[in-house]
Formats: C-alpha cells, structure tokens, sequence
C-alpha cells in the first residue's frame, strides 16, 4: 500500500460533493463554525502570551463533564455546558494561584495543572466506565464527518443537525461579544495596568475571557476533539499576524481563514481518506507556510531580496 494514495483530480475536486453533497455541507459549516469561533477567541490569547492555556482549558474540561455527568446522569447540554466552565475557569484559578504563591513559573504552572486535571477526568471515565457514557477518542479527536448523522431539529424546513446549530449559536455569542467589548478586550490583551487606570476591571475581562474560551471548546469537542482545538485557536491568529498589525484586519483574516481550513480540509481528508479535523489542521499549516514565505510585509522571500540589496548597496559604497 502505497504511502500517499495516488493522486486523481476527480476524488480530489468533484468527489466530496458529488458524491455526498449534503454531508459535505454540514461539514464544511461546521468546520467554518468552529475554525471561525476559535479563531476570533484565540487572537486575544496570542496577544496575551497564553495561547497555550487554551490547551490547558480543552485538557481540564474532561472532569467537568464527567463529574456532573456522574452527579446527573443526564447528558443535557446545558450541564455539560456548566460542567466544562466551572472546569476551565476552577483551571484558571489554579494557573494563577500556582504562579503567584509560588516560585514555579507560569509554563510549568500550567503544565502541572491541565495534565492533573485531564488525569483526574480519565480516572473518574476509567473508574466509572459503566455509568459515563464518555468516549475518550471523541474527546481527543473528534470527528467531524459524523455531523450529518445526529440528531437535528427542523429549521425552515431543513433539517439541520443539533451540534451543528450549537456551535453557530456559540459562534454568534462569541462575534456579538468580541464586537461589544472590544475596547476592553484589546486594552487589557496589551496593558492591564493601563485598563485598571481607565476604569476597565481586567481581572473580570480576563475571566471572561476564559469563560468565553471555555465555552467553544467545550461545543467543539464532538467535531475536533480537545487536541486539534488548540491548532483551531493558534494557527488563524499567527497566520493572520503575518498579513497584518492591525486586530480588526487579522481578526477579519481568521474568519476568513476558517471558511478556507474547512474546505482545503474536506478535500485533502477526501483524497488521503483521513481525519477531516486533521486535514483542516495541516491544510491550515499549508497556508500558515505559504504566507509565511510570500507575505509581501514580513515574508521570507521579501526579507531575503532586502538582504541581497542591502548587502549590495554596501559593496557599491565600499
């Protein structure tokens, strides 16, 4: 068996909607949704240098969902909901309070505390198994291409999957939050003190931060699992940095980025006949390294004829 399937046009291009056009739309939805979601909330992580307390928080939510689930027995939304928050913000809390109370570094904070966390869910899955209904790799991986097949609500006459109207629900709330809080989220990402001095109550931003954070993990669970959220948050927000030092501008480009992660990814998962969440990971990284080499701002190549001539320039002067 061949490594790398042989590539033909039609699987590639045609195959993902020719073949099954309404899973393909549910998918490309629901991959736009949740790039796009993660994308706008992880800008403001970049810019405060915790890009990867969104890998602590997607860890730490594991016992939260188990816990209520065990103390409920009920898989209601809006517990697991409740149950993941209070996990990722009780995760927050414990970074921070680690940091300051002690002489361990914030990094190594954070390493101590979602690997403790992310334990504690596998031993409450592990020890209950009978009683959580839990899948771990759905938890790790996700899978998209099962969108299609949940169940749905009708919604102007067109059946359209539960998780699906979840995550648009969640990426609306985000949008409407980013849009009216704006001021205070870009003042405090770059100066807390400066907001306190302007009235801005940074710890409150901060923690609402974390909760808004906490709450596209959590509905992005089912289609990208907990480990391919984190490229989801970081990837958009580096790429977009690279075009642009505006926000609006790169928080604009992460939206628009999401919709291309969605659709690069559906067609390459089609033509290896991989992972959907995997394929719009590495498709990201394929454009993340194409901008990065031909950016006309802060390219490789760019940066490279500005050597050449200045070393030029030198040698004619000298």
């Amino acid at each position: 068996m061949d490594f790398i399937p042989t590539f033909d046009l039609h699987t590639f291009i045609t195959a993902p909607w020719s073949d099954g056009l309404s899973g393909s739309i549910w998918i490309l939805v629901m991959g736009f949704l949740v790039n796009a979601a993660c994308g706008l909330v992880g800008n403001f992580l970049i810019l405060r240098r915790m890009a990867l307390v969104g890998d602590a928080i997607s860890h730490s939510l594991l016992p939260g969902i188990a816990v209520v689930f065990l103390i409920s027995n009920s898989r209601s939304t809006g517990l697991m909901v409740t149950g993941a928050l209070a996990a990722g913000l009780a995760s927050v809390w414990l970074i921070e309070f680690i940091h300051k109370k002690t002489r361990v570094k914030q990094d190594a904070a954070l390493g101590v505390t979602f690997t403790t966390f992310f334990a504690i869910g596998v031993i409450l899955i592990s020890v209950f198994a009978d009683q959580v209904d839990l899948d771990l790799e759905c938890v790790l991986y996700g899978e998209i291409g099962w969108i299609g097949f949940e169940d749905s609500w009708l919604v102007m006459g067109t059946e359209v999957p539960i998780p699906l109207l979840q995550m648009g629900v969640t990426f609306l709330v985000v949008l409407a939050l980013v849009i009216v809080f704006y001021k205070e989220l870009l003042v405090t990402s770059f100066d807390s003190g400066l907001a306190t001095s302007l009235g801005i109550p940074a710890s409150w931003i901060h923690y609402g931060l974390m909760m808004m954070l906490s709450l596209v993990i959590v509905f992005s669970f089912e289609s990208v699992g907990a480990i391919l959220v984190i490229a989801m948050l970081i990837m958009p927000g580096a790429t977009g940095a690279l075009l642009s030092d505006r926000l609006p501008h790169i928080l604009t480009l992460s939206v628009i980025f999401g919709g291309f992660y969605s659709l690069a990814g559906i067609h390459l998962a089609e033509w290896l006949n991989c992972s959907i969440a995997g394929a719009m990971v590495v498709s990201g990284f394929g454009l993340f390294c194409l901008i990065w080499i031909a950016s006309p701002r802060r390219g490789l190549l760019v940066l490279s004829l500005k050597r050449l001539k200045q070393r030029s320039s030198e040698v004619s002067v000298n």
